[in-house]
């Protein structure tokens, strides 16, 4: 089917800002809830939020097979479920209705009034009921410097990394929203020099610069997923902040890995961006030649993403320092290999199911992901434009990861994922 949705010279006839990360062609899905309190699934074009619960029912989705309430729902999982075809179509149709050059919409004052909001009319919520989430370890830099600071500097890889998509499985009922704060956890640390632990507020909290997949229902029980079938079943993508505490972190990890330093929180922006619309930024990973992956990873063509990536942190009251600038081009395994290596076990997979890239490293000390990275685990403060110095993120201190992918006919973007590092919670 013709991804018509994604040509590069249609206009649509709402404003749609030049630097926008919501042009036509991008059609992102998100649920939010309109100044009326109602909840509804929607899309987002320039600076409006779209209702298609209320375009269904206004039959702008007329011979698309779509279920009477599809997208009157809470959650995006429902239509996720209808597999590509029906994304497809159904992106097709927006794009067609929101044509600069079709009038059906355009000139119905009475239908644009129920369909149309501002952006700042709504409030965004979690896209998906994730049943499931699984964060995964794959920026071979990421991992290089990790194993340099903290293992053998000359053999910073472990001998599995080069061999497998290494991932583990997180807490998905602590995935919230651009824009909900996170409270510094409490847990146990081992202070430097010490033999026994101590309880108390970490003192090294983390952010984790990381993009995630949203699957639909992929496999059965037994059934492995293989590489090359594996985008089809991947729905679209989120930027995604995985809070760390990493003083919990390195007191805990061994021998079953992170726990404590990774539930508490992880962020998520609340537009999925469909991989459809991503088709156009397509780009080469890393070489995969020494060792060559196992057959059932291998895969030919381009299978990365040109998404350029950053993170700033804005302190209490104060402006915000741009901090990295990376790209999700740099992970050495591919969203497809981390699909096919999950399931390969038989595991099953289910709409909505959360997948995190593993923190996103480049080559160079200014596109690193981490705070622990960016300061070397606290030795290299950085300096922030209000004179202030960072080891770690402090109370008060809010994260913002932005993305977007752009060439010459477009940008297609994410938004941003902005959350707030609150003191340790405590019941008032």
């Amino acid at each position: 089917m013709t991804l018509t949705a994604n040509d590069p010279s249609r206009k649509s006839w709402l404003n749609v800002p030049q630097d926008s990360d919501f042009p036509i062609q991008n059609i992102p899905f998100g649920v939010f809830i309109t100044k009326d309190d109602v909840i509804t699934i929607g899309t987002r074009i320039g600076n409006y939020a779209i209702d298609l619960g209320a375009l269904q029912q206004l039959n702008y989705f007329e011979g698309i097979e779509l279920t009477d309430d599809m997208f009157m729902q809470d959650t995006l999982n429902d239509f996720i479920s209808d597999g590509k075809k029906t994304w497809r179509l159904v992106r097709n149709r927006i794009a067609d209705i929101f044509d600069s050059n079709n009038p059906e919409l355009r000139d119905n004052d009475k239908h644009k009034e129920v369909v149309i909001f501002n952006i700042e009319d709504v409030e965004m919520q979690l896209p998906v009921l994730i049943g499931d989430y699984t964060d995964f370890y794959s920026s071979r830099e990421h991992a290089t410097n990790v194993g340099k600071m903290f293992r053998d500097p000359d053999n910073a890889l472990l001998p599995n990394w080069l061999h497998i998509p290494v991932g583990y499985h997180g807490r998905s009922s602590t995935i919230v929203p651009s824009g909900i704060p996170v409270h510094r956890p409490n847990g146990q640390t081992l202070p430097p020099g010490e033999t026994q632990p101590v309880f108390g507020p970490s003192k090294r909290v983390d952010f984790e610069l990381e993009m995630a997949f949203i699957t639909t229902d992929a496999n059965i029980m037994g059934e492995p997923i293989p590489v090359d079938e594996a985008e089809d079943h991947i729905f679209g993508m989120v930027l995604f902040n995985d809070w760390s505490a990493r003083d919990i972190q390195k007191w805990e990890y061994v021998p079953l890995g992170p726990f404590l330093a990774k539930n508490f929180a992880s962020s998520v922006s609340p537009w999925i961006v469909t991989l459809d619309a991503l088709e156009p930024f397509r780009a080469s990973g890393p070489e995969q030649n020494d060792p060559k992956p196992l057959e059932y990873l291998q895969q030919e063509g381009e299978h990365a993403f040109d998404i350029k990536l950053q993170v700033a942190i804005a302190p209490e009251d104060g402006e915000e320092t741009v901090i990295s600038n990376s790209n999700f081009k740099y992970m050495y395994w591919s969203m497809a290999q981390q699909l096919a290596h999950h399931t390969v076990n038989g595991c099953r997979v289910n709409s909505g199911d959360l997948m995190g890239s593993g923190t996103i490293s480049g080559p160079t000390p200014d596109s690193f992901g981490s705070m622990l990275e960016l300061t070397w685990g606290g030795q290299n403060p950085l300096k922030l434009s209000d004179g202030t110095e960072r080891k770690f993120i402090e109370d008060g201190d809010t994260v913002i990861m932005r993305g977007y992918c752009q060439n010459d006919n477009i940008r297609i973007g994410f938004g941003e994922v902005s959350s707030k590092l609150l003191p340790p919670f405590s019941k008032k």
